[in-house]
């Protein structure tokens, strides 16, 4: 089949294959060309197949020479149906992890779940030894708890008030006004169980009760706190509650991993375009601006480029700096006072008219379909392509 880009509320719903491998394959080049001294040996990424997760499992493998196992839950290609982006995307680090004689495990199935977390041992026990490094990068609309045998579902929304802000329909390019009513007690618990750390310490006991966590092992799950224009939505929202749990868990684990030479931090990090942050309220505006403002200044970062400086400056350091609350902070060019005085500035003069002027639309644009594997020069996205035959390049 041809595939394009189809794009309903600020979501993509169809991903391209070639595209995806290009993007991989340009995050691998950055991480080639940063070589990092190998310290972690095994590295387990949960939540490896896009974003942050992604490219701090590039960073690891191709910078610092692990082996490397992911889990991600996505939908692989079929005759009839593309596959998911993190489907490409593992299927492109297979590849040229393959190629480069790294170790890649990968499992495919719901992190969640008791069973992928056995199954996940399983493997690390017959075919890695003990892990020394664990990412937690999930992001997941919804979790289903077998215990309760109930499913919790993540929302976003403000908390104690209804909020409007102003907001980017990006596709149509105006600038909209947008009204989300107040969160219930109930969606802020179900946001905390999906999005908090609870899963994220299961998963480290899970390893330490079958003894698999290697001496000194170091665990870091990302966070954010951004902007006070996106407050309502994010940090002062049901996201943040959750985040803030998160955080919470962070402290409670560098605890227990400390008694045996262990680190457990939060990452804070920058701002960038992911399918989760297209779709908050307000986001993709500030992101627009943002952008405008740090690439003026020099100081842009993607994913790749802010894993790089995770690894380098923190999780491979003995004594890494951190922020009063004990958190690591990868937003610090983001939060700089003269980029917050720029970006609030254009945040309120932006209108629909005056929004190319403002704003960086077309990188923010550029940005979301890359991730998606469309706009790359290099791909002729008129091809017929057998989606069943990338299917079977992998057995996740």
């Amino acid at each position: 089949m041809v595939i394009v880009p189809k794009i309903r509320n600020n979501t993509c719903i169809t991903s391209h294959p070639k595209g995806c491998e290009v993007n991989v394959c340009n995050q691998i080049g950055y991480a080639r060309r940063h070589k990092l001294q190998p310290t972690f040996k095994n590295v387990l990424v949960i939540g490896a197949s896009t974003g942050y997760g992604l490219a701090s499992r590039i960073v690891a493998a191709f910078s610092g020479g692990a082996a490397t196992l992911g889990v991600a839950y996505e939908k692989p290609a079929s005759e009839k149906a593309c596959g998911t982006v993190g489907w490409y995307n593992t299927c492109a680090f297979e590849k040229y992890a393959r190629q480069s004689n790294l170790p890649a495990l990968n499992v495919n199935a719901d992190a969640f779940q008791p069973e992928t977390k056995g199954q996940v041992i399983e493997l690390i026990s017959s075919a890695m030894g003990k892990i020394d490094l664990i990412i937690y990068s999930l992001a997941a609309p919804r979790r289903y708890d077998p215990e309760e045998d109930r499913t919790y579902y993540s929302t976003i929304k403000p908390i104690g008030k209804n909020i409007s802000t102003k907001s980017l329909d990006f596709m149509n390019e105006k600038v909209t006004q947008l009204t989300v009513a107040a969160a219930s007690d109930e969606q802020i618990m179900h946001t905390v169980k999906v999005m908090g750390g609870e899963d994220w310490e299961l998963w480290i006991k899970a390893l330490d009760n079958a003894s698999l966590l290697a001496t000194g092992a170091k665990t870091v799950a990302f966070s954010y706190i951004g902007s006070e224009l996106t407050y309502p939505f994010y940090r002062h929202g049901t996201l943040g509650k959750a985040k803030e749990h998160l955080e919470n868990t962070a402290r409670k684990l560098d605890l227990f991993l400390r008694a045996n030479g262990g680190r457990a931090f939060t990452s804070v990090n920058k701002a960038v375009v992911t399918r989760a942050s297209a779709v908050i309220p307000g986001v993709p505006l500030y992101i627009s601006i943002l952008y405008k403002i740090m690439k003026a200044k020099g100081i842009h970062e993607g994913c790749i480029e802010q894993s790089m400086r995770l690894f380098e400056n923190f999780l491979l350091s003995d004594n890494p700096l951190l922020d009063a609350e004990g958190r690591i902070r990868l937003d610090d060019f983001e939060l700089r006072k003269d980029v917050q005085a720029e970006v609030k500035e254009l945040w309120h003069k932006v209108t629909s008219d005056n929004l190319t002027t403002c704003a960086d639309l077309e990188g923010f644009k550029s940005e979301f379909h890359r991730f998606f594997g469309f706009g790359f020069p290099e791909v002729n996205y008129t091809d017929d392509i057998p989606t069943h035959c990338v299917a079977q390049e992998i057995a996740v």
